[in-house]
Order: structure tokens, then C-alpha cells, then sequence
């Protein structure tokens, strides 16, 4: 029996060895999902409050600009328009925000593993990135009850899904390794994505800006981004320069982030 057993042994071929790409692959995959288990596992509503803060913000912007004051912004309906807007903003704002504790936070892991460090933000912008995949049929059922009707522009929704991902992970890059340096940076970013929230045309439209600012406003890049999200419902609010400046800073920004990644991570894993 054991001579049987010896024989199929070693008649089996071997297994084939995991590529550096693969073991990348399956443990950023392994770091995403333990995240969005450990945050949803306590939950009683789980998965309706990736849902839910967006859907309030929403709601609340949509009472205020259309009940209590006269909204000279934005396209019917409203509703629609914000949440077009309000959902890639919860995303960036979300994975920005996490990437100032990416190091920090499982700061034993980070110096534990080979793997490469960026699995670090990138887990961080895929797991947001998921969430936000999951509350897009939100936007689904308000157009249907407002009558809001899908366009051609849908067809931009990847294209916009990969340029927010490609600028979200430039800027996690950039974020996460100078935090560890620089506890004070933490504070300042919530400071900057405040005021970025008003800076960016998700309560209202870059065709709603004075002329001269709209140009000015599309340095941008989420203005770009979300005109392109916006398409799917609205194709008056793609703006074709917006988003050539959006992609051409996105790669800019990913590109520096590589770079300061790359010359800071050793630092990083001597101070965290």
C-alpha cells in the first residue's frame, strides 16, 4: 500500500510555484475581504451602510436645494444628480482618509510580511472601491422613481471607476508613508478633503461655475472623474477637457506617489 501510494506520488506532475503577481493578487484579496468582514461582522445593517451615509447626504442636500431655498444649480432630477456625485466622493473621501492610517494601524503586519508594501494602500482604495460598486444600484433605483433615463454616457463608467482608482492610489501613496512621519498630516488631510468636498462639483455642476472659474475648476481631477459618472444620466455634464486634465494629472499623481513610495518605505519600516 505504501509503495502504491510512493508510486502516484511521484507520478503526479508538481505543483507549480505562485508567481510574485499571483501571491500579490491573492493576498491583497485576502487583506480586502478580512476588512470588509471585520466591518460589517458586528452589523446588524451590514452591507445598507455603504449605502445609507451617501443616501442621507443625499437626501438632506436634495431637501435644502429644492425645498428651502431656490436651486439654481444642477439638473433634474436632483436627486439623481447628487447621488452621481455624492457616491464617487464617498469612495475617494473614504480611502484618502484610511490611507493616512495604512501604516499605523496594522503596524506588526507591515513589518511581519515580504510582500510588498503598497498591498498596504491598496487594499484600503479596493475594499472602498467595492463598496462603492455595491451602492451603485442606489443610484439605479431613484432614476427609475424619478424617471431619470440611462444614456450612452453610461458607457464612461469604467473608464471612470479605473482613472478614480489609478488618482486614489497616486494619492494613498504619497499620503500613507509621510504620515508615519508626520502625525500632523493626518489632521491637515481631513482639513483639505472638507474643503475639496465644495471645491468639486458634486452639489452642483462645472457648467454651473462663473465663466473663467469653470477652467480653473478643472485642474481638478474628481471634476473630470465625476462629469464622466454623471454622463450616465446627464451627457450635457461631460466635459471633454475636464477630463483630459483628469487623466493626465491621475497618471502624473500615481507616478510621484511610486516614486515617494519607493524611496521612503525603508524608512517606514524602521519607524512604524
Amino acid at each position: 500500500m505504501a509503495l502504491a501510494l510512493s508510486f502516484v506520488t511521484t507520478a503526479l506532475p508538481p505543483r507549480p510555484a505562485r508567481t510574485p503577481a499571483q501571491v500579490y493578487r491573492q493576498s491583497l484579496w485576502l487583506l480586502t475581504s478580512r476588512d470588509l468582514k471585520v466591518r460589517y461582522a458586528t452589523s446588524f445593517l451590514g452591507y445598507l451602510w455603504s449605502v445609507l451615509d451617501p443616501l442621507v447626504m443625499a437626501v438632506i442636500y436634495w431637501f435644502v436645494f429644492t425645498q428651502v431655498v431656490d436651486r439654481t444649480i444642477g439638473y433634474e432630477p436632483y436627486i439623481v444628480f447628487l447621488l452621481a456625485g455624492l457616491l464617487p466622493w464617498m469612495w475617494f473621501n473614504g480611502a484618502v482618509g484610511d490611507a493616512t492610517r495604512a501604516f499605523t494601524k496594522d503596524a506588526k503586519l507591515v513589518r511581519s510580511t515580504r510582500i510588498p508594501r503598497t498591498i498596504w494602500v491598496n487594499r484600503i482604495v479596493l475594499s472602498k472601491g467595492i463598496e462603492f460598486i455595491a451602492a451603485l444600484p442606489v443610484i439605479v433605483i431613484f432614476a427609475m422613481i424619478f424617471g431619470a433615463q440611462p444614456t450612452w454616457g453610461v458607457l464612461w463608467l469604467p473608464v471612470a471607476i479605473v482613472l478614480q482608482a489609478i488618482l486614489t492610489v497616486g494619492l494613498g501613496l504619497i499620503i500613507a508613508p509621510l504620515v508615519v512621519f508626520f502625525r500632523d498630516l493626518e489632521r491637515a488631510v481631513k482639513l483639505v478633503l472638507r474643503f475639496l468636498f465644495y471645491a468639486s462639483p458634486i452639489i452642483y455642476g462645472l457648467g454651473d461655475l462663473p465663466h473663467g472659474l469653470d477652467f480653473w475648476a478643472s485642474f481638478n481631477p474628481l471634476a473630470g472623474i465625476i462629469s464622466l459618472y454623471r454622463a450616465s444620466f446627464f451627457p450635457d455634464q461631460l466635459d471633454a477637457r475636464a477630463v483630459i486634465i483628469a487623466a493626465v494629472m491621475s497618471l502624473v499623481i500615481l507616478a510621484i506617489g511610486i516614486l515617494v513610495f519607493r524611496r521612503m518605505v525603508r524608512a517606514v519600516l524602521k519607524e512604524v
